[in-house]
């Protein structure tokens, strides 16, 4: 195929997805933020600012210019890692670049040829990647449906399976904004001798005792692996993964996106462990986000959306074209709202995705469902 004809084959994808209002484009940021994942706002936070100044003022590099198994293990990296594995109650804690390769890591490592991956069907891209990618078995069951994950992993025992099964889950979904049932997902783990991983993106910082996430009395267990971004609420980038110590020497030897990438920035390493200190410090930011959930609930049912009970509120639209139609001209008001269409979320199911965040206050948030109901009306 020619270059020409290969660049008409593109063109011709996307005019595709512009029929169908799904053309995606880069826009920066402009407007009070409701779409980040900056849920305490910690990314603009002056102490971790100071803390990644100080290390640079002592030496700390910026890059770490190597992989962790060659010269990329800095002390930064062992002292964050150290942290985390004690602020969540793991054995051991490994850190990655970001949240989507420590999930394809994961997924492509540990869950071994003759093992059975159960999907949640909404978990993220990440995660659905990681585990095609692998060489375990796949299936999706219902979302947030712990007989669904049973029956699959029965189904699969019955048809001969002899593996190990590895159930997969997010604690809080990231464009519905609802909770994964872990303990019933946990005893199903239990009765069938199966890992439980659960990805705490949206909920570390936030929710649990010190913001240690809605699985903190999962971890420490000998079949939980648990994953933490440090770039959502901790405002920083990055990934931990907590789980035994075994499972993470494993890693270490056996994960190819861990052993072939060059390590994060030591500098993200201070960053992170600082924002570990804060969220234990500050639980005034937990209590101050709640009472926003709490008010964009009231303002959503006003209008007759559900509340999703959590930072992340869901406004279903349903069309595409309208959906998007409804974020620019949001957008055009000052309020920094994303329109989310499949394949991101299910067909007809395009919605607005509400992001609560410290960076705006309650005026802001009124004002917000304002707009939003004279827009809707229009």
């Amino acid at each position: 195929m020619s270059g020409r004809a290969l660049l008409d084959r593109y063109r011709a994808s996307l005019s595709g997805l512009a029929r169908k209002s799904r053309l995606r484009a880069l826009s920066g940021r402009a407007g009070l933020d409701f779409a980040s994942n900056d849920y305490l706002g910690l990314a603009g936070s002056k102490r971790m600012a100071d803390a990644v100044a100080t290390a640079l003022a002592n030496g700390t590099p910026v890059g770490a210019t190597g992989s962790r198994l060659l010269r990329g293990n800095d002390p930064e990296h062992e002292a964050l890692e150290a942290k985390a594995a004690s602020f969540f109650g793991a054995e051991r804690a490994l850190f990655f670049g970001g949240g989507y390769v420590a999930n394809f890591a994961v997924l492509t490592t540990l869950p071994q040829k003759g093992d059975l991956i159960v999907l949640d069907e909404l978990i993220h891209a990440s995660a659905h990647e990681g585990a095609r990618a692998g060489r375990a078995e796949v299936v999706e069951a219902r979302h947030n449906d712990a007989n669904a994950v049973e029956d699959a992993v029965k189904t699969w025992r019955a048809d001969g399976g002899t593996g190990r099964a590895w159930i997969i889950t997010e604690s809080l979904y990231s464009m519905d904004g609802d909770r994964a049932p872990l303990d019933d997902l946990a005893a199903v783990a239990d009765r069938h001798d199966a890992f439980l991983f659960v990805d705490e993106a949206h909920a570390t910082g936030v929710y649990g005792p010190d913001g240690r996430g809605l699985a903190h009395h999962l971890e420490g267990r000998d079949n939980v692996v648990v994953l933490h971004t440090c770039g959502k609420a901790l405002g920083a980038s990055g990934a931990l993964v907590t789980a035994p110590a075994l499972l993470c020497d494993y890693l270490v030897n056996r994960c190819r996106p861990f052993i072939y990438a060059t390590a994060p920035s030591p500098l993200m390493a201070v960053a992170s462990a600082t924002a570990l200190d804060i969220v234990g410090d500050e639980p005034d930011r937990r209590d101050q986000l709640a009472r926003l959930v709490k008010l964009a609930g009231e303002k959503a049912g006003t209008l007759g959306f559900a509340p999703s009970g959590s930072q992340i509120l869901p406004i279903i639209i349903g069309d595409n074209a309208r959906a998007m139609q409804l974020a620019e001209a949001l957008q055009a008001r000052g309020f920094d709202v994303r329109g989310i269409r499949p394949p991101t979320v299910p067909e007809g199911t395009a919605r607005l995705r509400i992001s609560l965040t410290l960076n705006v206050g309650e005026e802001d948030l009124a004002a917000l469902f304002d707009a939003l109901s004279e827009e809707c009306s229009r």
